[in-house]
């Protein structure tokens, strides 16, 4: 390991075992797990987005039969109101399925190849690149708080 990429402290440094290649790729595995947990955010957001858009339905409903438009009114209460996202599905179905599948197994498999690989550390391959991006010695590139 050159100057440049001494650890900034004992939770972000490089176990003596791992190369280059390993780091770089425990790197972009979190890197993917972050995108996931974003994509697990933009669910709540839909979920919550589809939720507030059905109970608006309500008002629709009510004004469509004041105004003299039952078969509207009709049709939107029937075939929107309530309905399904997907086939049997509501949101929150997604949503837990999410979570409880594809999104649990990512965050595992994740963990453990940290745990396996670099003891658990996080954020090695960028605590790297902060080392040799930073310029020592000038304000705001401390290497640590």
């Amino acid at each position: 390991m050159n100057d440049k990429n001494r650890p900034l402290d004992e939770e972000h440094s490089r176990p003596e075992s791992l190369d280059d290649d390993t780091i770089e790729a425990l790197g972009e595995l979190s890197k993917a797990l972050e995108t996931i947990h974003r994509v697990r955010g933009h669910l709540y957001s839909a979920h919550q987005l589809v939720g507030g858009a059905d109970l608006t339905l309500d008002r629709v409903v009510k004004l469509m039969r004041r105004a003299g438009r039952r078969e509207i009114a009709d049709r939107v209460e029937q075939e929107l109101l309530g309905r399904n996202l997907l086939p049997g599905r509501w949101t929150f179905q997604i949503v837990e399925e999410f979570d409880a599948g594809y999104y649990a197994a990512f965050q595992e498999i994740e963990r453990d190849a940290r745990e396996k690989l670099a003891g658990g550390r996080r954020h090695i391959f960028e605590a790297e690149m902060k080392e040799r991006r930073r310029t020592h010695g000038m304000p705001g590139h401390e290497a640590t708080p």
